[in-house]
């Protein structure tokens, strides 16, 4: 397992305080496969889990998702908007009824957010009124809207600009935000600085790790090169009261016992983390 500089519980049994920012695993985890993430959070202790909308028909459903978190005892923290290439057609082919719909479906189950990724440069229209549009669902009440930082897409030595009104969430006027540290590794952005000029307006956080390939790895975190503890030791001394969201792949697992041994090994990284001694904790 892989551990950050400086122990909580070592020097003597001084005085830890654990975050309360909950860790939740996201169905993606598991992908396609909806209801073996909701089996794997219960059995190695997640807090919840966060339904990533997608082409399996269960994360559709918030029926067959509400039988799940019941059967299963874990709560939805949290739903993924279909906005990717992928799922363009899940939910219709209205991005603004996609978040509606993500929103109703998140009220329905309890859940305090709905993740959203910019619009594509193509959808012309909804990327103009993307920003307000946005603020205005999120002023109505209810589950709040964290739009997610991106990157741009490349292909050999070219750069293409496919999210308007862009990638980074800094440039735009957004009240709560995503921050995905594997996106933060293909577009070669500054983890932290990213969160500490994001300040209140970060809400939501999927942790991951990433080498800085142009592909999105979306590794186990401690396994590439972002700071994924020093990112979650902030969140700690800041007292962060957001969910954590484990979105790693583990599409290369040789069989379920790596699945599971690699998101233990991200739960507890996540656990480890989040605990600050009382001498670097500034308190809520």
């Amino acid at each position: 397992m892989a551990k950050r500089g400086g122990d909580p519980g070592a020097g003597g049994g001084r005085v830890v305080h654990s975050a309360p920012a909950k860790v939740a695993l996201s169905t993606s985890a598991a992908y396609p496969a909806t209801a073996l993430a909701f089996e794997l959070a219960s059995r190695l202790g997640y807090d919840g889990v966060e339904v990533m909308v997608g082409i399996d028909t269960v994360s559709q459903d918030a029926d067959a998702l509400a039988a799940l978190s019941e059967h299963y005892e874990m709560p939805v923290l949290s739903i993924h908007a279909p906005t990717l290439l992928l799922t363009q057609r899940v939910w219709g082919t209205d991005p603004w009824g996609k978040i509606d719909k993500s929103r109703e479906v998140a009220a329905r189950l309890g859940a305090s957010t709905v993740v959203a990724h910019p619009p594509f440069r193509w959808q012309r229209a909804y990327a103009a009124e993307f920003v307000e549009g946005i603020a205005a669902r999120n002023d109505e009440g209810g589950p709040v809207v964290s739009v997610e930082n991106m990157f741009p897409w490349r292909a050999g030595s070219r750069e293409m600009l496919m999210y308007a009104p862009g990638w980074d969430p800094r440039d735009a006027d957004y009240q709560a935000v995503t921050l995905d540290l594997s996106h933060t590794a293909v577009s070669g952005s500054d983890a932290m600085a990213m969160a500490e000029d994001l300040g209140e307006r970060l809400s939501h956080v999927h942790l991951a790790d990433g080498s800085g390939s142009p592909r999105d790895e979306h590794l186990v975190p401690g396994r590439g090169h972002q700071p994924c503890a020093e990112l979650l030791d902030w969140l700690a001394r800041r007292w962060f009261t957001g969910t954590v969201v484990v979105e790693v792949s583990t599409r290369g697992a040789v069989d379920r016992d790596e699945q599971e041994s690699d998101l233990a090994e991200a739960l507890a990284y996540a656990r480890l983390n989040l605990v600050v001694p009382a001498d670097r904790y500034a308190g809520p």
